[in-house]
């Protein structure tokens, strides 16, 4: 037998999911629960082997209960109202198998069910669509993404070899802000120096190699 935990605020939604999988052979539901930290609790004594849930509850909502579960965790499809890139690639990441539509049809939930019980996903298109979107994101990512756009202006004009006052001035900033952002710059980059931070800006087209001096000064 497939053991099942329902954890859904809304009593109707866990009511028909139970009685939707009462009628499945090989499948039993061994509780339901309201809210999150219920939910945890009755793993810990119910030792289900698939739980269904629902991603937006009051208290400990569905990333908080896919955080917090032990290592004896159960497969996890949420099942939720919600479909923003966000949420889906966290629960994603924090283990959760499947991660269906309240919308999707009950055949599609016992299906989900069941491939859980063996290591299985099941998606649906737009859910899939949506990863796959991430997972391109994520591999056309530089360390230039992660600058924020003060940021890219001050290694921009650092690499014209502008010293730390003269960046200060141009962007009507204070030296000490200036310094700030260069010793980010260089974190952020993973570099040693303000000489490797404009060869990096270099490489990545933010300055034309015309344009670029000697960054290798004093940095006032």
């Amino acid at each position: 037998m497939i053991r099942v935990m329902i954890v859904d605020d809304h009593e109707v939604v866990r009511q028909g999911l139970r009685f939707v999988l009462d009628q499945e052979e090989g499948i039993e539901v061994v509780g339901e629960c309201a809210d999150g930290a219920r939910a945890l609790a009755a793993v810990r004594a119910l030792r289900p082997a698939v739980m269904l849930l629902d991603m937006v509850m009051p208290g400990m909502d569905g990333l908080d209960v896919l955080r917090e579960l032990g290592p004896h965790r159960p497969a996890v499809i949420v099942l939720t109202s919600f479909q923003e890139d966000e949420r889906v690639v966290a629960a994603v990441r924090l283990g959760a198998l499947s991660y269906l539509p309240k919308t999707t049809a009950v055949d599609r939930v016992v299906e989900a069910v069941r491939a859980a019980a063996h290591g299985g996903s099941v998606l649906e298109p737009g859910i899939a669509a949506l990863l796959l979107r991430q997972v391109r994101r994520g591999e056309r990512r530089t360390p230039l993404d992660s600058l924020t756009p003060r940021e890219r202006e001050v290694l921009t004009a650092l690499a014209r070899g502008r010293s730390n006052g003269e960046i200060a001035r141009s962007l009507s900033l204070g030296k000490e802000t200036v310094k700030t952002h260069v010793s980010s710059i260089l974190a952020k980059l993973g570099v040693a120096d303000r000489t490797q931070a404009a060869i990096f800006a270099l490489q990545q087209g933010l300055v034309p190699l015309e344009e670029a001096l000697d960054p290798d000064e004093p940095g006032e």
